[in-house]
């Protein structure tokens, strides 16, 4: 294909849908990409006035069904190169498969589904037209996220013996479902979200915090699903102890209704030679505590190999942070970060060459098969006050 900007079709983000805009932002971060389409709300009436009142010129369509439909009329240079799905839980896999049978790359908001099942028939049919697919699991687009990952892998810390990976919020601590706000609503309504809240929208990000950094798969469960709001259907605390595929130990922690918390995610790794500490909303840093000696506090944009405690640090991974220290990267850095790596593999997928979609740079449909793994053994093993449980097998 030539060099020009691909095309990306939104499928849903009207009517104030928050998380379409670091989306759209992401995507044009680089003016490599750009958004051309959408489908935007479930009425069509709505969708074209969305589209039309949207901040930027965009093609807009009544359904999903029609605006992938409508690509295979288009001249080759006007087609759709992936899409977005930025839709409620409940309207993920519909749009995912259609758009996969048509041959258009796939780049899906999590959780991947709303039941097991449907990932897995989701992982089936990108396997076998070998075509990108990733998993929005946006904290692994930060710079430090990547770091962390060198660090913990290239065994740094020793064996892992422990981690605690928690994303913490308080806005559902109370019942804002009853007072029309949309991103409660449909959240705390199983029919929409599927069979658990916290779990499914932040829980499953502390667990591929875990999973992207460590390397490590939880392989059994002991977790507690708790409803502390009063005629609240879904869990709005969700509180897990695991054991991973090292035999190590771990803690996976979410919850909505802890008064002063935002979007507190984080992560603490204790290896028998040293622990790592990293939260997202400070992401420029990262801590390192090894015994005996001072706290190593890396920022990024000025990491120093061969430290004492670093040794080669590949050259790829230092030249991925592009801004200086200093000049802080942020949330819409890291969803940026993430469309950029998606490019690159639609890209040579478009070109007929072979492409790595490991999950190194973004989570995959695998990854968020797991997810949904988790969260569904997690159901099973609060069924058994807190029982211990084995995840299956992977697919």
């Amino acid at each position: 294909m030539s060099n020009r900007p691909l095309n990306v079709g939104l499928i849903g983000g009207g009517k104030g849908a928050f998380i379409a805009h670091p989306h759209q932002r992401a995507i044009h971060f680089d003016g490599t990409r750009r958004v051309v389409a959408g489908a935007l709300f479930p009425d069509p009436k709505i969708a074209l006035e969305e589209a039309a009142n949207w901040p930027y010129p965009i093609k807009g369509y009544g359904s999903y069904d029609d605006m992938i439909k409508a690509q295979a009329s288009l001249p080759e240079e006007e087609r759709l190169d992936y899409v977005v799905i930025v839709t409620p839980n409940h309207v993920h896999f519909d749009p995912a498969m259609k758009a996969l049978k048509a041959n258009i790359p796939v780049f899906c908001e999590k959780p991947l589904t709303v039941t097991l099942k449907e990932a897995a028939t989701l992982v089936k049919e990108v396997r076998k037209r070998k075509i990108p697919f990733g998993v929005s699991h946006t904290y692994l687009g930060h710079w430090t996220s990547r770091f962390s990952r060198f660090i913990v892998r290239s065994g740094l810390l020793g064996d892992i013996r422990w981690v605690d990976s928690y994303y913490l919020q308080g806005w559902l601590a109370t019942k804002l479902e009853d007072a029309g706000v949309q991103g409660a609503s449909w959240r705390t309504n199983p029919k929409l979200a599927g069979a658990s809240c916290c779990g499914g929208d932040i829980g499953t990000h502390a667990l591929m915090q875990l999973r992207y950094v460590t390397g490590l798969d939880v392989t059994k469960v002991s977790a507690q699903m708790e409803i502390f709001v009063p005629g609240r259907k879904l869990d709005d605390h969700f509180t897990v102890y695991c054991e991973l595929s090292n035999g190590a130990k771990a803690m996976v922690r979410a919850s909505q209704i802890c008064h002063g918390h935002k979007n507190d995610l984080g992560i603490e790794i204790v290896g028998t030679k040293g622990t790592l500490r990293w939260r997202q909303e400070d992401p420029e840093c990262l801590i390192i505590h090894l015994p005996g000696q001072p706290d190593r506090v890396y920022w990024r944009g000025a990491v120093s190999p061969k430290d004492g405690f670093l040794g080669d640090v590949p050259q790829e991974l230092l030249a991925e942070s592009l801004t200086p220290s200093g000049h802080p990267e942020a949330f819409h850095d890291a969803f940026a970060r993430l469309h950029r790596c998606f490019e690159a593999d639609v890209r040579k997928w478009k070109a007929g060459k072979s492409f790595s979609c490991d999950g190194s740079k973004y989570a995959t449909v695998e990854d968020g098969w797991m997810g949904m793994a988790f969260i569904e053994t997690c159901l099973k093993s609060n069924t058994k006050n807190g029982g211990w449980v084995s995840m299956p097998k992977k697919i």
